[in-house]
């Protein structure tokens, strides 16, 4: 990740705005490539001296399948994926306002985009390699209805940076339309007075019991997100883990490929001593033999001479003795 200028972080957020943009990077690649390239990026940050950012880079974790299909969603169809959030904005407002006609309508559009835009995740993460399972593009359709349902869901979405598939709230509508307020009832005739407190006591009860039920939805409802956000830390950990487990191994690997390298280099190297020895051996008894042979062929050249000498020596007597004669 380049530097560009100098560091806006004091004069104008560059620095933040790069670190984004490899976040952005980093959660469209592909899951199986998401750690090397991780790593990759977060270690040319600390070459650059921005610890921060590679501690932000580094602190960002490997999406699974679904997430990472939902998210090149968000990248790749940036005019579906506004069209579908306002779809959002529309189905919520018609559950608060519990307009039956207009629930009606919109359900039947989400299922539509739903079933549409699950599709088209399929297709993308397979035009870059990867085919989603029947598992894996339910996730994504979960994660799409809970776009829908939820705003954070929604913003969570937008950002393309999702670790893990959405559970939309069991508080939202399957996608049956709500069943209409019922028609007020026409004013009763007037009543002896116990029976109207009697009919106060009952409606009290009632809208006290509808309050407990919406209470304990709601309570019911934050549990079960709580109860999400947990499990997408455990699934989290797990492949953090699994990642650890899997370097470990490779890493064990590693190691005894080199103790075995190192193993064959020590006897290649006991090996070479022992021949380096020999071959000093029988240098030291050349170099004997040869002493011994140049000494011989100093006596043998002393003698050779002697014996010359003694027939030039005896050549010059019997040749004076030929001239006496």
């Amino acid at each position: 990740m380049q530097r560009k200028g100098g560091r806006r972080g004091e004069a104008g957020g560059q620095d933040a705005e790069t670190v984004e943009e490899v976040l952005d990077e980093l959660y469209t690649t592909s899951p199986s490539a998401f750690v090397a390239r991780r790593e990759e990026r977060a270690a040319a940050a600390r070459t650059a001296g921005r610890k921060e950012d590679a501690r932000r880079i580094h602190a960002a974790r490997r999406p699974t399948l679904a997430a990472w299909a939902a998210n090149l969603l968000a990248r790749a169809r940036p005019e579906e994926t506004r069209r579908f959030l306002e779809l959002g904005q529309a189905l919520r407002q018609a559950h608060r306002t519990l307009d039956p006609a207009g629930l009606k309508e919109l359900s039947a559009q989400r299922r539509r985009i739903v079933a549409a835009l699950s599709r088209q995740a399929a297709q993308l993460a397979g035009e870059a390699g990867h085919r989603l399972s029947q598992a894996a593009q339910r996730e994504v359709e979960s994660t799409l209805r809970a776009v829908l349902a939820d705003p954070d869901a929604a913003d969570a979405w937008a950002q393309g940076r999702l670790e893990v598939s959405l559970t939309p709230p069991s508080a939202f509508p399957s996608g049956t339309a709500a069943t209409a307020p019922s028609r007020a009832a026409p004013e009763p005739e007037p009543a002896p007075r116990a029976k109207s407190t009697r009919t106060t006591s009952r409606t009290r009860a009632k809208d006290e019991l509808a309050e407990r039920r919406r209470k304990r939805q709601e309570e019911l409802a934050r549990a079960e997100r709580e109860a999400d956000r947990a499990e997408r830390h455990l699934r989290d950990a797990r492949a953090e883990q699994a990642e650890a487990q899997e370097s470990l191994r490779a890493a064990d690997d590693e190691l005894a490929h080199v103790r075995e390298t190192v193993a064959a280099a020590e006897e290649r190297l006991r090996a070479a001593h022992e021949d380096r020895e020999r071959v000093e051996q029988n240098r030291r008894e050349a170099e004997e033999r040869d002493r011994t042979a140049a000494h011989t062929v100093a006596e043998a050249e002393r003698e050779a001479r002697a014996s010359t000498r003694k027939v030039v020596r005896l050549g010059g007597r019997a040749g004076s003795w030929d001239s006496s004669d």
